[in-house]
């Protein structure tokens, strides 16, 4: 529309709160296209519309609100009603007031609003260090949300201190806010992650930090640990693309959860062999000073002196970083070893030639190939129809780092000769001829030909660092033909061999079902406890075979998996040891347990055992007395020393009664009750934990009653749980015939 539609308008100078009314009137109607239009034709004349639309939205209330309101329709038309009519450029005195004016209005703008009021009052083009005192008053008011907001919208941030900005966000959980302020900036970013990474050294109190903002509105302390702080490190690391080496205590802290992983594997679980355990504990450790420190600490703890010696050794630790012990058994080692290389050094090829593994082919069968006219015999030889390849690749340990590992080495293995694939260099120069798609090629070919039978050990994670290290090679494992993976075989021979019964084992209740769970299991455990079976769980310390002395002894089913189950089996009777997919989620994993064994579980079943000690003795105590409990413990000053603390558990158990120990009789109930309220303490001095039931659950009309557990002393009570795990099990107990309540209850 042009400035000759307006020829028979009113003259200039109309009173913006005028239009302002004749606008609320048509948006109340909802006639938005009349809307529209009586904004351009009020726009065209006003005196000064910048002015204008200032004066309307501080006389309405409407643009406050989110999403499509009057105050924002208005502010667009002006923005484009000022893209077709150029006007006449304000004066800088005239503008700086204008601008003075917005900059106070910003803070309680819609998110919307920001971009078209910026740029409609050009506040780029403002007095930096006037925007830069603004956003600071707000930060100053506790504002910090739309502080940043405003200073990301005016690209105020390299100015502004990264640390002092970011730290409220992170506290408010406002980590996505974080991202955006530092996102065009790789200079703040790496300030961010080299603050967040000081953040993170263990000697570090972050409680220095969140001290002044504990008054913070939606102050999230628990979400500012650590751990969260960690995650947040390796996420930005990956989305900036930034070296890692720039947060050093980040690094350190995955690199030691590594090597607390790699102890408990070698030591507590003992499924790793002293080889593969080396090699990983040198790729983790490397030429890093402060993990050899740990490394030696961990092997005094695990092992002796003279082990922690030998690594110390090997990493070539200074005497002067060991501990005294440790110290005095590498000056041993030292000797020792200057007396063996005396003695050896006559008988050097002999020597060499005991003590490591001989090859079964000739060594000149084995081919290292860098350049593509090195592969053509490799191709040669390889694709030849009814041929069998062994398929193996190797890359650095990925422990630690961002991303998926990149393949380094392709091994490929035929009876009498072995062709070792340098895949970096090979890549590298196919890319530099022009030529990058031959050896993908060829690796396509040989997985895509059924004619040729490929071995491999794990081939599906071996295909995923394929895929990253070469694009194109992307969609390998779903064309692949002739494969046959070693893994689903060696988990085959595990689980034993797989005969169907002529008819389904007789179905039994989890009360006639018991289990012993390995310290791997601990998730399946607490699930199958959930659901009323009896379970003992191995403590993480606990050897293996420890579940073949307590299955002997107490009747019970070992539940294990991989390595430990061939150990296991063979010192039960037979049905007494089964293998769980440890691939599997412990809900699947119960699943799995429930229907091989046939265990039929009723609600009744359903946390009819205490979750913490196993008991499946509960004391029922009213709403009211549970009170009188809990003010008689605040009363006298008494609670349960080392409190494990209780939780919205959902519990449906019958009463207790006489049958069951440790319970007393109905007739003598009340007065154990009143004993009960005077101390919260039951026979053998197991004590009621009822201090650590959460202010305001006492108070819900719903709850009528709390289970105390007869042997640890938790108390429960109705919750939501209870649905969740009926609905988590829905098959199980449908087949058992409750129907109508799982509905009810879920």
């Amino acid at each position: 529309m042009n400035q000759d539609n307006y020829s028979s308008d009113p003259p200039m100078g109309q009173d913006p709160l005028v239009l302002l009314k004749t606008l609320e009137l048509l948006w109340t109607k909802q006639e938005l296209g009349k809307l529209k239009e009586e904004i351009r034709r009020g726009f065209a004349r006003l005196e000064d519309p910048l002015a204008g639309l200032l004066a309307m939205l501080e006389s309405s209330s409407d643009w406050k609100g989110r999403g499509h309101s009057l105050g924002y329709c208005i502010t667009t038309e002006l923005q484009l009603w000022i893209k077709a009519h150029p006007a006449v450029p304000q004066s800088s005195t005239k503008l700086k007031k204008l601008q003075a004016r917005v900059l106070g209005m910003l803070s309680q703008c819609p998110t919307n609003l920001l971009d078209p009021l910026i740029s409609i009052y050009q506040l780029h083009t403002a007095d930096r260090n006037y925007l830069l005192e603004h956003v600071s008053h707000l930060y100053l008011q506790g504002n910090y949300k739309e502080a940043a907001i405003l200073s990301i919208k005016l690209k105020l941030q390299l100015d502004q201190d990264v640390e002092k900005m970011c730290t409220p966000l992170l506290l408010q959980d406002k980590a996505n806010l974080v991202e955006e302020y530092v996102a065009e900036y790789p200079e703040l970013q790496r300030k961010l992650l080299q603050t967040l990474d000081m953040w993170c050294n263990p000697s570090f109190n972050i409680r220095d930090i969140t001290r002044p903002y504990q008054g913070l509105s939606k102050y999230k302390p628990e979400k500012f640990n650590h751990r969260v702080l960690s995650k947040l490190v390796f996420r930005l690391l990956e989305r900036f693309n930034v070296d890692s080496a720039l947060c050093p205590n980040v690094i350190n802290q995955r690199h030691l959860r590594t090597l607390k992983y790699l102890f408990y594997k070698r030591f507590v679980e003992k499924t790793m062999t002293e080889e593969n355990w080396a090699d990983h504990i040198q790729s983790t450790v490397g030429d890093n000073r402060w993990l050899q420190e740990q490394l030696v600490q961990s092997l005094l703890r695990h092992c002796d002196a003279r082990g922690a010696a030998r690594w110390a050794q090997r990493c070539c630790v200074p005497p002067e970083m060991l501990p005294q012990a440790v110290a005095e058994e590498l000056q041993k080692l030292h000797i020792q070893d200057r007396v063996e290389e005396v003695t050896k050094a006559g008988n050097y090829e002999a020597s060499r030639k005991k003590d490591y593994y001989q090859l079964p082919i000739p060594r000149e069968n084995i081919h290292f190939l860098q350049t593509w006219e090195e592969m053509l015999q490799c191709w040669e030889k390889v694709l030849q129809p009814g041929q069998v390849v062994g398929v193996d690749m190797e890359w650095k340990p990925s422990f630690g780092m961002v991303g998926k590992p990149r393949v380094a080495l392709l091994q490929l293995a035929l009876k009498d000769e072995v062709f070792l694939l340098d895949l970096p260099q090979l890549l590298e120069q196919a890319e530099a001829e022009g030529e990058k798609e031959k050896l993908p090629h060829f690796i396509q070919m040989l997985y895509s030909d059924a004619t040729i039978t490929k071995l491999g050990y794990g081939m599906s994670g071996d295909l995923s660092s394929l895929a990253a290290t070469c694009s194109a090679l992307k969609d390998t494992e779903k064309q692949m033909q002739g494969v046959v993976d070693l893994l689903a075989v060696d988990k085959q021979e595990c689980q034993g061999p797989r005969t169907e019964p002529s008819r389904p084992p007789a179905s039994i209740s989890p009360q006639e079902f018991s289990v012993v769970c390995d310290n791997m299991l601990q998730g399946l455990g607490r699930y199958l406890r959930c659901l009323g079976v009896d379970v003992r769980l191995l403590d993480n310390e606990d050897d293996h075979r420890k579940a073949a002395e307590i299955a002997r002894q107490e009747g019970r089913v070992i539940l294990t998996s991989g390595l430990p189950y061939q150990t296991l089996r063979s010192q039960v009777g037979e049905g007494r040891c089964f293998s769980v997919n440890c691939s599997e989620k412990a809900k699947e994993q119960a699943l799995q347990v429930l229907k091989h064994f046939n265990v039929q579980v009723s609600l009744g079943d359903i946390f009819s055992r205490c979750q913490v000690c196993n008991c499946n003795k509960y004391l029922k105590v009213s709403r009211e007395g549970m009170k009188q409990l809990v003010e008689s413990s605040k009363a006298s000053g008494e609670h349960s020393a080392g409190c494990l603390g209780s939780q919205s558990c959902s519990v449906t158990v019958p009463d207790c009664d006489t049958a069951q120990p440790g319970c007393a009789p109905h007739s003598e109930q009340a007065e154990a009750m009143e004993q009960c309220r005077a101390a919260a303490v039951l026979a053998g001095d197991t004590v009621l934990q009822v201090t650590a039931i959460p202010l305001g659950v006492l108070d819900r009309a719903e709850l009528t009653d709390f289970y105390c557990c007869t042997c640890c002393g938790k108390v429960f009570w109705e919750g939501s749980h209870f649905g969740r795990i009926v609905s988590q099990f829905q098959d199980v107990l449908v087949a058992s015939g409750d129907t109508q309540s799982i509905y009810e209850l879920s």
